[in-house]
């Protein structure tokens, strides 16, 4: 299983998530972030540390959200740069 990164990311883009993240999993687009669904292990290291509350198990995702899963594996397929630091918001 891995963990998605969901609407409330969107136009935000708070990175303290990425900055814990054991297996840099993150990548960085111009609205928000997304996990690499290949990298993740499933840690739970970023969840609490979503300001917006984003960020939840890929079996969890709220219904009106759920094609955030594809989007975050597509996103981080495409080529997306890694991003490990806290860099400032979008908010």
């Amino acid at each position: 299983m891995t963990y998605v990164v969901t609407e409330p990311c969107v136009k935000c883009r708070y990175t303290d998530c990425a900055a814990v993240c054991p297996v840099e999993a993150f990548h960085l687009d111009d609205e928000m972030l997304v996990i690499n669904p290949d990298t993740c292990i499933d840690c739970d290291a970023c969840v609490p540390e979503c300001p917006v509350e984003a960020i939840y198990p890929e079996d969890k995702v709220p219904a009106q959200w759920q094609y955030y899963t594809e989007l975050n594996a597509e996103k981080a397929a495409s080529g997306l740069p890694i991003i490990s630091e806290k860099i400032d918001a979008l908010c």
